[in-house]
């Protein structure tokens, strides 16, 4: 018995030294991630820093110097470009390499890699989508230039000697709950760094949704509720501007072309609000008498943070800003001279096109009237804990077959399927951009860098110490006949295909207005009066009628009144329609707590601040009320992708047409009016709240119902922050949604001493484990700013600074 009892025990203890030791499913080893010597303990990381720390490191030239002030951001000082950017990657490695790596995996479809078979759906989607190949191009480009080819190397090999130095005791957490370990860092991954933002803010089409409109309720439908001009619009270049170029021919459009019904959509797209704010004004305006900047892009909220914010400093350059967590230089920022930001232009840089291939086999594709061959890329998935899995692309000349099986409407003999051509998949130097950027000195130096920037296109503001203030819609735009890409394409037919470029000198563009203020909030880049098709929509107007309001009743703009104007919570949309709404809404078939609520709303000012009940009530109620008007001919249970009209058209509905046919529901015998759906919707506004947040009070606060999250990037548990307390919304100049909002926010003062202020929802380091994880969040919370640490020498006195890292040659 005791010798049965021995066996048994040892048994028991190698199954659990087995368990505790091995990955089983999304549960880490339990073991080691426990471990007191390589666990998750060694993550803990103490507030104070060293105050001297020297390191000898393979790579390096010369002597660097690296200071730290009390946000532990990082303050360069290399004596030639190589140092400079090989402790960019090493620093940004140290403190972020978990994200660096992971969202490169995304980008290249790998996730399967670490976590398994569940992620084969999205990574399958990234390859189809063409991710690797255009970073693959862009490489290439990129590459080409002897300058841009020495950034990327350098970098790549600052992040390889940091990732050299690891062991598993010390990887980020993450690795250790994943169970993986970082591979070495290669240009290609920082390529694929700049294709995610470029997918996400270019990553959005409506062709396929707006063809299935067009097949079943006919053109002049689409030229009523899709119109290609809003009603109400501020465009970042004011209608009237003269011309400075003479404009090139447009091609021709061909014949109609109607491709069939498609129930394809673009999956995983990126959420469609987001956007950014930027503006500069001239210095007659300001209390200084020099001109500012500010800028803050509006992307997902994530820790780590989706920017790293550092200073650089070498021979030629001194920038500050925010870089990409992966690749070299600073994207958002300023320095003695100049300053710049950017906003997402939405051009239409993404058209789908009807391909008709020969047969099953789909080695050939008609086009020019002949067949052409279809290239094929075997993709192949490594998936953890199973066996490799393939899947075939087949690629025209177009781009990638993102959805390549047969459509039920056609014919089986002639397969047909959908290729993407997209902008971010061409060859190109973004970085170039960056580079000259960071060490621009005046306008004409602003001009030359953006020369070089192909994607996503970017409304680029600028503002320098000579007097000037300016704002270019810029990007590469292909030559396009009008609503180009508004709907598929024709695969087979030339003349749908991309027919050139648009000069950038004849990009539009706004140099010291008159008005003395430049902006852009994601709205139409020119007036009907530009010659050339960008888009057919862009964002709502609000935020840039709200800026432009603001902008010309201020009078000497402060660095904080810029900061002020950033954090407006005013609600256009509200102020536009809600006065309309309310006078439909018959008082005396509305029991008390809907009376309640009306008094709410007919009180309201339209500022959507956190601890208010009319903003949650408003916008509940618009969300039901656009439902209503439109889910009948434009939603879900009509058996097609398709789109509801955008708000511009859904105001003119509502404050031009009250007896319009779209109010009826075509699914009921009754016939519903506009004061109806008000009504009703309104009543199921307030039952609705009341189910989900009990009595009207407290739980109804704006806050509490928007309920904003800064969630991890891969969304463990535990490690972000749920329902922020805080005000603004969806296309609120404060754009703070659910998940969405100000990344970085930042406001740039020139003059003889350059200052800036920024801030974002974070921290400095990777680390969950660290206080300089998410020590930023609750400034940027309240919308405040902090003074940036300008320094122009590593001996300049700062009672900032708290710690210097000293990189040498080995």
């Amino acid at each position: 018995m005791k010798w049965f009892r021995a066996v048994l025990s040892l048994i028991v203890l190698l199954a659990l030294i087995f368990v505790l030791d091995t990955k089983i499913g999304s549960v880490p080893p339990v073991g080691k991630f426990l471990s007191p010597f390589t666990g998750f303990w060694q993550q803990a990381e103490s507030k104070q820093l060293m105050a001297e720390t020297e390191l000898t490191l393979t790579g390096v030239q010369g002597n660097i110097t690296i200071l730290f002030d009390q946000s532990r951001i990082p303050h360069v000082f290399a004596q030639n470009d190589h140092d400079l950017y090989f402790a960019q990657g090493y620093i940004t490695a140290r403190d972020r390499l978990w994200q660096m790596e992971f969202q490169t995996h995304a980008a290249a479809g790998r996730i399967s890699e670490i976590i398994g078979s569940q992620a084969i759906d999205f990574d399958r989607f990234q390859r189809r989508m063409g991710m690797v190949y255009g970073a693959q191009q862009s490489l290439t480009g990129m590459m080409a230039d002897p300058t841009t080819r020495a950034m990327l190397e350098s970098y790549t090999a600052g992040v390889n000697a940091y990732i050299a130095q690891l062991t598993h005791k010390t990887y980020p957490l993450e690795y250790k709950l994943l169970d993986y370990g970082p591979e070495p860092w290669t240009p290609l991954k920082c390529a694929l760094l700049l294709k995610v933002m470029a997918y996400d803010l270019a990553g959005r089409s409506n062709d396929l949704r707006m063809t299935n409109i067009l097949r079943k309720y006919g053109p002049e439908v689409v030229h009523d509720l899709f119109p290609d001009y809003p009603f109400r619009e501020e465009p970042i270049v004011p209608v009237g501007t003269p011309l400075d170029f003479t404009p090139l021919q447009i091609p021709a459009a061909p014949e109609n072309f109607t491709a069939a019904f498609s129930n394809k959509v673009l999956e995983q797209e990126p959420p469609a609000e987001l956007g950014s704010n930027n503006w500069a004004v001239a210095g007659t305006r300001t209390t200084t008498g020099y001109p500012m900047l500010a800028n803050d892009p509006h992307l997902q909220l994530n820790l780590p943070s989706i920017w790293y914010q550092l200073q650089l400093v070498a021979p030629g350059v001194n920038v500050y800003g925010v870089s990409i967590p992966g690749a070299p230089g600073v994207i958002i920022g300023f320095n003695k001279e100049v300053s710049w930001g950017v906003t997402n232009v939405d051009a239409d840089v993404m058209d789908w096109y009807q391909i008709k291939f020969k047969d099953a086999a789909k080695k050939l594709y008609w086009h020019d009237n002949q067949w052409k061959p279809v290239r094929r890329v075997i993709e192949k998935f490594k998936i953890r804990g199973g066996a490799t899995r393939s899947d075939t692309v087949y690629y025209t000349h177009h781009g990638p077959v993102v959805y390549d099986r047969p459509e039920k409407a056609f014919n089986e003999q002639t397969p047909v399927s959908h290729a993407m051509r997209w902008i971010a998949h061409d060859k190109s130097n973004e970085l170039r951009t960056f580079y000259l950027l960071n060490r621009a000195r005046n306008y004409q130096d602003y001009q030359q860098a953006l020369q070089y920037y192909v994607a996503p296109a970017q409304n680029f503001v600028y503002a320098d110490v000579h007097q000037d203030i300016a704002l270019w819609p810029n990007g590469r735009y292909p030559l396009k006949w009008k609503n180009q890409g508004k709907f598929t394409l024709d695969g087979t037919d030339t003349k749908h295909d991309w027919q050139g470029w648009v000069p950038p000198a004849h990009h539009p563009h706004v140099k010291n207005p008159a008005q003395g203020f430049v902006s852009s909030a994601n709205q139409f880049s020119a007036g009907p009066d530009y010659p050339y098709y960008i888009n057919w929509e862009f964002a709502p107007a609000d935020r840039a009628i709200r800026i432009n309001q603001r902008l010309s009743a201020m009078q000497k703009i402060s660095p904080d009144s810029m900061r002020q104007l950033q954090n407006d919570n005013f609600n256009i949309n509200a102020q536009t329609v809600l006065p309309a709404l309310l006078a439909q809404l018959d008082k005396n078939k509305l029991n008390k707590t809907q009376l309640m609520a009306l008094r709410e709303l007919s009180d309201w000012e339209y500022y959507n601040h956190p601890h208010l009940i009319s903003p949650t009530l408003f916008e509940v109620w618009w969300q039901a009320l656009s439902k209503a008007i439109w889910d009948d001919e434009f939603g879900s249970k009509t058996g097609l992708q398709m789109r509801y009209p955008n708000r511009d058209r859904t105001w003119h509905l509502i404050l031009q047409d009250p007896q319009a046919k779209w109010y009826d529901n075509i699914n009921t015998p009754a016939k519903e009016t506009l004061p109806l759906l008000a009504q009703q919707t309104f009543i199921s506004t307030i039952d609705s709240l009341a189910e989900q947040h009990g009595p009207m009070g407290k739980k109804w606060q704006w806050a509490n119902h928007k309920g904003t999250s800064v969630q991890h990037l891969a969304k463990l548990p535990g490690f972000g922050h749920e329902n922020i307390f805080i005000g603004g919304g969806r296309n609120i100049v404060n754009a703070t949604s659910e998940r969405n909002g100000p990344s970085w926010r930042m406001v740039v003062a020139l003059g003889p001493q350059v200052k800036g202020y920024g801030i974002y929802p974070g921290g400095q380091s990777g680390n969950p484990g660290s206080f300089y994880y998410d020590n930023l969040l609750e400034t940027w919370r309240q919308g405040k700013l902090r003074e940036l640490v300008y320094l122009q020498s590593p001996a300049e006195a700062s009672a900032q600074i708290i710690s210097k890292l000293s990189l040498q040659k080995k």
